[in-house]
């Protein structure tokens, strides 16, 4: 069953920011915590569900979605100065049966304001970020919420601003990337599957450049653990990117979204404005992609000797597709379309599937 989401699609961004969190959110209700017996990137947590960057706006979202009982939880990504939300709508519908494949992706996808079982979306925000005056603050004040056995996680991401160079541009990334570790982040995230800066469309899929940021923003932060948030890879590139990686890395978050082409019913662009044509899927309609990252993420691990962690994220709807990302080898699992629409999605996996 659908409840009212916690972040309101009928809403822009900035008065979802500044109202939210919505429907049960914000009952008051609180899931009672258990005892910290789980180990991740070094932090004793209670359970490893949670919620990825993205849905977590500040930290009243943070604050709710602990109260929830989802136990790691990524607060919206950030940037080093302000970076504007794109316009309403934000989030719609998928009409779409089936997995959408990474060959079915090359065909325009169906969105309309309409949410239904089984529940995919499109998420197209641009990712938003309010300038480190408002931020950094309310970050800190998200961290504070983390009880025993919680853990808030930093995402962050690199800007080309207008003038930057191509080491400015490098530079930023290890400068919003220490901002976060001044605030007390224990563990951060970069989200490298968003931006379009590499040479080979998200870079996330540029190597090379990944490991050039990478190994900035270790110079910047030290030891503190440092996730990559990648989109799917269908080729062999994953192995690469591990290997070259190798200990600037202490983990991969998968999957972000699937990008598609969005229409209308009549087949008209979905979403206004020029750049806005293609938008990331989510939901049950990706989850084949997240839990095949997993899987891969976890062969190359074994194969290859590392030690990093693996975070498994897409179309965790149900206390079943928690558990098959944990059987594929997921050390957290994060959800956030099942989550938005289920405030008490993790209650019911922690009752489903109390040893994880």
């Amino acid at each position: 069953m659908l409840h009212a989401p916690f972040y309101d699609p009928s809403k822009t961004y900035y008065e979802n920011w500044e109202e939210g969190p919505f429907g049960d959110f914000r009952d008051g209700v609180k899931v009672p915590q258990s005892a910290p017996r789980f180990d991740f990137l070094g932090q004793k947590i209670s359970y490893p569900i949670g919620i990825p960057a993205g849905p977590l706006l500040n930290s009243r979202f943070v604050k709710a979605a602990f109260d929830k009982g989802f136990d790691v939880v990524v607060y919206k990504t950030v940037r080093t100065r302000e970076y504007r939300a794109h316009p309403w709508p934000n989030i719609l519908g998928v009409q779409l049966e089936g997995d959408l494949t990474i060959e079915r992706a090359k065909e325009p996808v169906v969105v309309k304001n309409e949410y239904k079982e089984p529940l995919s979306i499109t998420n197209s925000f641009g990712v938003p970020s309010y300038p480190p005056e408002v931020w950094k603050d309310d970050l800190t004040e998200a961290i504070s919420y983390a009880k025993d056995g919680q853990l808030v996680i930093g995402s962050f991401e690199g800007t080309s601003w207008e003038g930057t160079s191509a080491d400015g541009y490098i530079d930023d990334w290890a400068e919003v990337a220490e901002m976060v570790v001044a605030r007390g982040a224990k563990v951060i995230e970069g989200d490298f599957s968003c931006p379009n800066e590499g040479g080979a469309g998200l870079l996330c899929f540029d190597v090379p450049k990944m490991k050039l940021i990478a190994a900035r923003i270790r110079e910047r932060i030290g030891s503190v653990p440092l996730l990559a948030k990648l989109a799917y890879f269908e080729d062999s590139a994953l192995r690469e990117l591990v290997q070259e990686l190798g200990d600037l890395v202490d983990g991969y978050c998968a999957i972000n979204t699937i990008s598609a082409v969005v229409v209308n019913p009549d087949g008209t662009q979905a979403l206004p404005g020029q750049m806005r044509k293609r938008s990331g899927i989510c939901g049950t309609a990706i989850k084949w992609g997240g839990l095949d990252m997993v899987r891969r993420l976890r062969s190359l691990r074994e194969e290859l000797g590392m030690n990093y962690a693996i975070v498994g994220v897409g179309g965790v709807m149900a206390p079943k597709d928690f558990k098959e990302y944990r059987d594929s080898g997921a050390d957290v699992v994060m959800s956030a379309t099942g989550a938005m629409w289920n405030p008490y999605l993790a209650k019911e996996i922690k009752e489903a599937y109390p040893d994880a």
